[in-house]
């Protein structure tokens, strides 16, 4: 085989059909390749897309949205591999179904049914899992949801990590709703529903180790509730985002591609509390690129926006919302920050990988 970066190759294996290959710049899976950045797109586009490409595939959109008899429904699917599988706040089976939801929620759909499949290391304690489970429950009932079908299966001792969960949902769609990642619109408001990098640095602490005055615990919440009443303020939402792997950056960056527009935040105008900043600043992080569970990025025409937002601050989970920036017509596919000295700097989609095994 050639060494080349460019094209493919074709393997053939007993006579066959060649099989093409795609050439990457990295012959072996990274952590990276997982992180919701640059390499996690590559593999994304250059494995998957090229083999599967069809319509409900390449929005690449947070779920598949696809009509049967009249009805919308949106369809997803995610794994969780979170380390450590307890931390403050949450664990990971309340993330496994939280996080689940809240892909259904970003299609504006009303989640209604979930899958769960587990994959269990031999050794692991019946009592882990039964806490495990139990919180599935509750955020199952939390989030209006019935857990309908799934799967067991064990590994042999060494061969996982504790556990792995797989959760799949089916939601409904409401008429008139069109929420999609190419959708935004210049003149569109980003509203964000409030402190971010939460989450992943309450998983970061846990492993260095680290204590604060106050404990910072996972924003692991169902937004389902909070996107139900900003489209009773709306229905003409544009773009819906839960800024999980790769965080709020990595996010804007995708809708900024997608939807071929320009976004321009402002600095002053990002949700950080006092001991996440400092957390990011001990751990050299960059706020904007730490995992969220339970936060969401809206993008809104101008029309609506404040009406948008007083229904957001009316919620438990949007009570810090507020706009973040802009769609503007410049820098096509890209994300520029305005400094808080006046100046701007571009903000980039993640290339490495900031917090691996984050969700």
């Amino acid at each position: 085989m050639s060494s080349s970066k460019q094209g493919t190759e074709a393997l053939n294996f007993s006579g066959g059909l060649a099989c093409p290959i795609p050439i990457s710049d990295y012959p072996h899976v990274l952590l990276a390749h997982g992180g919701g950045g640059k390499l996690s797109q590559q593999l994304i586009q250059k494995m998957i897309v090229s083999q599967f490409r069809n319509d409900l595939l390449e929005p690449l959109h947070d779920g598949a949205i696809f009509s049967q008899n009249g009805t919308r429904f949106a369809f997803s699917t995610d794994s969780y591999v979170v380390n450590p599988i307890f931390f403050p706040g949450g664990d990971i089976g309340e993330l496994a179904v939280n996080g689940t939801v809240n892909d259904l929620a970003m299609c504006g759909a009303k989640p209604l049914y979930l899958s769960a499949a587990f994959i269990i290391e031999e050794g692991f304690p019946m009592d882990d899992l039964w806490r495990v489970i139990v919180s599935m429950q509750d955020a199952a009932t939390r989030s209006g949801v019935m857990l309908v079908t799934g799967d067991t299966k064990v590994v042999d001792r060494g061969k996982g990590d504790k556990i792995f969960i797989n959760t799949s949902g089916i939601g409904v769609i409401p008429e008139g709703i069109q929420i999609g990642s190419r959708n935004a619109r210049v003149g569109d408001k980003i509203i964000i529903s409030g402190s971010i990098a939460v989450h992943g640095i309450a998983i970061m602490s846990v492993r260095e180790g680290l204590e604060f005055e106050s404990p910072i615990e996972s924003d692991t919440a169902p937004l389902n509730g909070l996107v139900e009443v900003m489209l009773q303020a709306s229905k003409n939402i544009h773009v819906l985002r839960d800024p999980t792997r790769g965080g709020v950056a990595s996010a804007l960056n995708e809708i900024a591609e997608s939807s071929k527009v320009g976004i321009r935040i402002d600095a002053s105008a990002i949700p950080l509390t006092e001991p996440v900043r400092g957390a990011c600043e001990i751990l050299g992080l960059d706020p904007l690129y730490v995992a969220n569970e339970g936060k969401l990025i809206a993008f809104v025409p101008a029309d609506d926006a404040e009406r948008v937002l007083g229904a957001m601050c009316e919620h438990p989970l949007g009570r810090e919302s507020r706009i973040l920036g802009e769609v503007v017509p410049e820098h096509v596919g890209t994300v520029v920050m305005r400094t808080s000295i006046g100046g701007s700097r571009v903000v980039d989609m993640l290339s490495g990988e900031q917090l691996p095994r984050i969700c």
